[in-house]
């Protein structure tokens, strides 16, 4: 395999800085609470009331899932309140890491009274959040949109400030990298060839951090103990340990687990889907730590490229992605070639490419288990020198372009699936007329 530009390694590295990122517990709802963090602090005074407008896919990921360090509260309006009044807009992601017992409690009162009314956003993109906050004398307005960190515009009394005023208020955080230039050859020269001492930082906290939540999930009473159930009835081999560890990190980040987690595509789920399977292999396999770090960058990569075509937030539920990077990370640590990666891949999206996203909450975890079972399959059939074949569905005989099909799938032939998802979810519709 050709050697890389020194350029390329370059992009790819900053690639694994800006999303490798750490967050407390489902990040819709985080997201929510750092753009009402950041607008109470540009209205500089107190706030009497609040409004937040939200796409679907916010509010489809924010109606289930508890807010982490909420105290058992869930939604949308307790995640902007919670932002609001004890929040710390610098800590991006893990604004409420340090709320008070009476920032809860005032949530909780406040939320019951109906200081945030909660709009939905039509005809906006995918990831998007408005927070308007009203005070005796100003108003203020922080918009989030495409990146759970990404503030595209902030206004004070209607007026939007000028790019130095917004700076001050808040350092935005959108991609910088392009990902165009991704293709599986490319990520995988660069986990060859990359010098570790640059992405080896955020890929030893992505371990910690990960580990650290997966056993918590392991080791207490969280969602829906899809992890300590696979252990439990399974058996405790390298295969049931990779989905397990996995599965529990969601099983406590889904229920409100107020640890961080280093995230992927945006995601703390993804994060967790593409770290933790290969943590288990690399120990299975008693391969070193760089060579284990090595796979990572394949998992982690893979996952973003392919999350790349689909967009951040879809009906296509993202454990799949996350799981084909996984499955690639693992061939990657037994000796797989290019062609053997690809046909991880390939396996992979020709088994589960069909889950849908009905929303973060506890049964995200059973979907990470799937996801990564059919990974695992896909992997032991690839070494095995077996694939689907090109015509079989969505498969094309260039793993480059069946990543291609399934993205347009998830991006463009799964828009109307998501509205209806959201409609069921929201009760606007009776299905039971529909059939």
């Amino acid at each position: 395999m050709s050697e890389l530009k020194q350029e390329e390694k370059k992009r790819y590295a900053a690639i694994l800085r800006e999303e490798l990122i750490p967050a407390m517990g489902c990040t819709e709802p985080i997201a929510i609470a750092y753009a009402a963090s950041v607008a109470g602090k540009v209205l500089g005074e107190e706030a009497r009331r609040m409004a937040l407008s939200c796409s679907g896919n916010i509010i489809k990921n924010v109606k289930a899932v508890a807010v982490p360090n909420a105290g058992g509260q869930k939604g949308i309006a307790v995640a902007g309140i919670l932002g609001l009044i004890g929040g710390n807009p610098e800590k991006q992601l893990e604004v409420i890491a340090d709320v008070t017992d009476s920032a809860r409690e005032k949530t909780r009162e406040l939320a019951a009274a109906g200081f945030c009314k909660v709009l939905f956003a039509e005809n906006a993109p995918n990831l998007y959040i408005a927070a308007k906050v009203f005070g005796d004398n100003h108003t203020a307005e922080v918009i989030i949109e495409k990146k759970h960190t990404n503030i595209s515009h902030i206004f004070r009394d209607e007026k939007e400030l000028e790019q130095d005023e917004a700076a001050r208020a808040v350092e935005s955080n959108v991609y910088k990298t392009p990902r165009d230039h991704m293709n599986l050859k490319g990520i995988l020269a660069y986990a060859e060839e990359a010098d570790l001492s640059e992405v080896r930082e955020v890929l030893q906290r992505q371990v910690e951090c990960n580990l650290a939540i997966s056993q918590e999930g392991l080791d207490k009473n969280w969602g829906a103990n899809i992890g300590s159930t696979i252990l439990e009835t399974f058996g405790s081999d390298v295969k049931c340990r990779a989905c397990a560890r996995a599965a529990a990190g969601s099983d406590a980040r889904m229920s409100g687990c107020p640890m961080p987690v280093v995230i992927n595509s945006g995601s703390g789920n993804q994060g967790i889907t593409v770290s933790m399977p290969v943590v288990e292999y690399a120990r299975e396999l008693q391969v070193s730590e760089d060579r284990m770090l090595r796979a990572l960058i394949v998992s982690n990569l893979v996952s973003i490229y392919i999350k790349h075509y689909i967009g951040a937030l879809s009906a296509f539920c993202g454990a799949v992605s996350a799981s084909c990077g996984a499955g690639a990370g693992i061939s990657f640590l037994c000796g797989g070639d290019y062609a053997q990666i690809s046909r991880t891949i390939t396996n992979t999206l020709g088994n589960v490419g069909g889950i849908v996203c009905d929303g973060a909450k506890p049964s995200c975890a059973a979907k990470i288990a799937s996801s990564l079972h059919a990974a695992i399959l896909a992997h032991h059939m690839s070494m095995s020198n077996r694939c689907f074949q090109a015509g079989e569905g969505i498969v094309e005989d260039d793993v480059e372009e069946t990543i291609k099909n399934m993205g347009y799938i998830g991006r463009v032939g799964m828009r109307d699936t998501d509205k209806e998802i959201l409609r069921v979810m929201t009760d606007e519709v009776n299905v039971d007329d529909c059939i």
